[in-house]
């Protein structure tokens, strides 16, 4: 009883150095070496400031910024706290649900009143919807150029020089199989703003 006591805790002992200590600094350190602005977050800097992540998204409002998708987060008292990555998540509302249809329209609104000369239908779904996660950095590239006389217009810059920034910042497909073509809409603002300087 004792002999196999003795074995049981060794082995615990031994199973808790390997993959609770020396496993997870083994990753960390090759995540470190291979991949450090991967492993830190991909926070992205200005300054000396960090100002985001290129993995979570932000809250662009503003008419000189492009922005983003929809953000369904909330915090702890289910109050709408928009890129909330600590409570990452969908609406999870259904497609007869008043309410998402509701967001929709609010957007949809909301976009035709910053643009003037866009129709309804012309308007991108993944910029009146928000993304499973609640918290996606992209949008599709039509989702960017329906945006580009917007932001042309409220930075002063020609509306040519701005689609040329969007397809700069138009990632293909990953491995040219997964996903769709998209624009990380942090990063493309970053870009803007670093044109007027």
């Amino acid at each position: 009883m004792i002999s196999e006591l003795r074995a049981s805790l060794v082995s615990f002992g031994l199973l808790t150095v390997l993959t609770g200590v020396a496993y997870p600094l083994l990753i960390t350190g090759i995540a470190q070496a291979a991949f450090p602005h991967q492993a830190n977050g991909s926070v992205m800097v200005v300054n000396g400031r960090a100002v985001g992540s290129s993995l979570i998204g932000q809250m662009f409002d503003d008419p000189k910024y492009f922005w983003g998708r929809l953000s369904a987060t909330v915090d702890a008292n289910g109050k709408a706290l928009p890129y909330n990555a600590g409570a990452s998540g969908g609406s999870n509302l259904g497609p007869t649900n008043p309410a998402l249809a509701d967001a929709a329209k609010a957007r949809i609104d909301a976009l035709r009143a910053s643009s003037p000369g866009s129709a309804a239908s012309s308007i991108p779904v993944d910029l009146v919807t928000s993304s499973a996660s609640g918290l996606d950095p992209d949008i599709s590239p039509a989702a960017a150029e329906i945006q580009v006389a917007r932001v042309a217009g409220a930075r002063g810059l020609d509306e040519a020089r701005v689609r040329q920034m969007v397809r700069w910042s138009t990632r293909d497909r990953t491995l040219s199989l997964l996903g769709q073509p998209r624009v990380n809409v942090l990063e493309l603002n970053l870009a803007l703003d670093r044109e007027r300087r």
